[in-house]
């Protein structure tokens, strides 16, 4: 198979982890710029959603590279 046998294992892995890790970043360091074009910081909601959606894909893919 093309890259391998468990390419999209890797790919979630890494997608999942990229949305946790970004969102909470966003989360936990806001943008210094301040201007009417940008969000003063990211909505609350929204990213922890993205961060336990990213969280869960994340450990689901590593458990399917691992098993």
């Amino acid at each position: 198979m093309f890259l391998g046998e468990k390419l999209l294992e890797w790919l979630l892995l890494a997608f999942g982890s990229a949305m946790c890790i970004g969102n909470l970043t966003a989360l936990l360091n806001p943008p210094k710029k301040q201007d009417e074009q940008h969000l003063r910081k990211a909505p609350f909601w929204r990213s922890f959603i993205y961060i336990i959606v990213g969280l869960v894909v994340a450990v689901w893919s590593l458990a399917g590279l691992i098993g």
